[in-house]
């Protein structure tokens, strides 16, 4: 973890070394100039609803498969009223309906959906990137590297986006675990929020930064239906990220490491000021005197954001990441690690002021980095109809039960050790799970239907969230570590959790797990200095039906920290699933 101002330092210090290397793609660098954030006046958009693909047809009434071509396109987009159109990378299912985020893709359960995603891109990328981090290269340097991760689908390894599974324009180059050009979704799991973006080796951050992102949500009306949730116009996907821009209205990267003799362009983490909503910088949304769904997607590259609302309204969980809570919680505040998921209702009948301020709090980096300013603590406005609503939606005493965790069945227990490696002026220079870096033999082998408990060890100064492919996990406990610099000592020599005596320095205090994240997650905050237990099951939550595809097939699936800048380098390790 590095302060945000010693990542300016690094840049203004060192920026023309970058430039003399020649590794960044468009133009000179060394002249940045920033948009004074302070001059963007806030709440002056209004918030976008994405576009939305049906993933199934509708033949006399009754839902089958459908096949969608997306591509993505090379296009400008205007995040701010006065910014000038920005240069990114977008989803869209033709050029000039391309957004960002891309189109909501809307599937049904038990309906298959078939994609093929289709690379459009330009010979050069649009930000810098960085080739001495494991990265997808094409043999001409021509082209840039894509593939589709849908986070929290729960489907065969050749539709979950490989890393090392990406292709460049027209397929002209592949990667080496490239297999198919059409993808697979089967839609089989629980309902639920997922999302989309690019899972490419070494350039996740930039692609994603470029704008590859865009919501997935499987829906099942029999069992939703009754509910009585907040729908329609009154249900809004809201995924929130952070960009910094140029006068030019480009997106700003640095284009200098924090190791520029290690790693030319690589730093630990991104951050931008300018907080965007629906691709939108601070947008505003009018509402009427009743009850919104929101379901809330953290699509920052870095950033955690803890939301709350400056008049005092509530937060009603009733799902996190792809799963229902078995119960609604209610909170003041949420605390959101970069790729999770919230699902909340918000009650704006409730208000006693015409307008509400969703608001943050989380200093940069989490936990220990800078406090937020102006810009980056506001996220969105809503505007409160003063005349009171008709509302028939509900918020029920139950929602949708999952099985509990059960001890008993565990098949076996894992221990996962998180590493961040320094060079001789203490700046981070890569990070490893378990000390290994993403090309070692894989040592995560589960079998199909059962559980295991993994205890996640992070000895690092950063919050990580881990996200896994294809299991749903609960977080059991976590616990502080005592005497961490001893323990840390005996890792970093022998890099075994056991031998080390785990149990004698995982007696710390307990940390309390929020209400609103105890159900099935996808994605969780391995807070740093802390062993963190969690049950992890490959089978579905719904039912106790087999996966309806082989999940032993190659190229298998991975595990990784989803602080983008460090999956990229090289914070990721494969998993393998066996029958």
């Amino acid at each position: 973890m590095v302060s945000v101002q010693r990542i300016l330092v690094c840049n203004y210090l060192l920026i023309s070394f970058a430039v003399v290397l020649g590794l960044l793609t468009n133009g000179s660098w060394a002249e940045d100039k920033l948009v004074n954030l302070t001059r963007l006046k806030m709440f002056v958009d209004e918030l976008p609803d994405m576009p939305k693909i049906k993933a199934f047809h509708l033949v006399n009434g009754v839902p089958k498969p459908k096949s969608l071509n997306i591509g993505m396109y090379n296009i400008k987009w205007k995040f701010h009223r006065d910014l000038p159109p920005t240069p990114v990378f977008a989803y869209g299912t033709r050029w000039r309906t391309a957004t960002v985020p891309g189109p909501t893709i809307e599937a049904l359960h038990g309906i298959d959906t078939y994609v093929t995603w289709i690379n459009r891109l330009p010979s050069k990328h649009i930000l810098p990137w960085d080739p001495t981090i494991p990265t997808a290269r094409a043999a001409t340097n021509k082209g840039v590297p894509t593939v589709v991760h849908v986070h929290g689908a729960i489907d065969e390894p050749a539709s979950d986006g490989n890393a090392n599974a990406w292709f460049t324009a027209r397929f002209e180059a592949r990667g080496s675990l490239w297999s198919n050009r059409k993808y697979h979704y089967r839609n089989q799991q629980h309902p639920g929020n997922l999302w989309y973006h690019d899972h490419a080796m070494g350039l996740t951050r930039v692609n994603l930064l470029a704008g590859l992102i865009g919501a997935y949500i499987i829906r099942h009306p029999q069992v939703e239906g009754p509910l009585g949730l907040p729908r329609d116009e009154f249900d809004r996907s809201l995924i929130v990220f952070d960009r910094s821009f140029r006068t030019d209205g480009s997106i700003y990267m640095n284009s200098t490491g924090n190791n520029p003799s290690i790693h030319p362009q690589w730093q630990p983490e991104y951050f931008g000021d300018a907080i965007i909503v629906n691709g939108k910088a601070w947008p505003r949304l009018t509402v009427r005197r009743r009850k919104y769904r929101f379901r809330i997607i953290n699509a920052s590259n870095a950033r955690f954001f803890r939301f709350f609302f400056t008049n005092g309204l509530r937060f009603t969980h009733v799902g996190s990441d792809s799963a229902y809570l078995g119960e609604p919680v209610e909170s003041n505040d949420i605390l959101l690690g970069p790729s999770e998921i919230t699902d909340v209702v918000v009650d704006f009948s409730k208000s006693k002021n015409d307008n509400a301020i969703l608001a943050n709090d989380a200093p940069y980096p989490y936990p220990s980095g800078d406090s937020v300013n102006d810009a980056n603590s506001k996220v969105m406005k809503f505007f409160i109809v003063s005349h009171s609503a008709v509302d028939t939606s509900q918020i029920p005493k139950r929602l949708i039960s999952y099985p509990v965790p059960d001890l008993s069945s565990v098949s076996r227990t894992r221990y996962i050790a998180m590493y961040e490696y320094t060079s001789d002026i203490d700046e981070p220079t890569h990070l490893y799970l378990n000390g290994k870096p993403y090309e070692a033999p894989v040592t995560e082998i589960a079998k199909a239907g059962t559980s295991e408990v993994w205890n996640v060890i992070n000895l690092t100064e950063d919050n990580h969230p881990l996200h896994i492919h294809l299991g749903l996990f609960v977080v059991l406990e976590q616990r502080e570590l005592v005497d961490v610099e001893k323990f840390k000592d005996c890792m970093n020599k022998i890099n075994d959790a056991v031998k080390c005596n785990i149990s004698k320095y995982a007696r710390g205090k307990k940390i309390d797990v929020p209400a609103y994240e105890k159900g099935w997650k996808n994605v969780f905050k391995m807070s740093n200095g802390t062993v963190t237990k969690i049950l992890l099951r490959f089978a579905y939550l719904h039912t106790n039906a087999s996966y309806e595809f082989d999940p032993t097939a190659e190229p298998g699936y991975v595990y990784h920290c989803h602080i983008l800048d460090h999956e990229d380098n090289a914070m990721m390790r494969p998993l393998k699933v066996i029958r």
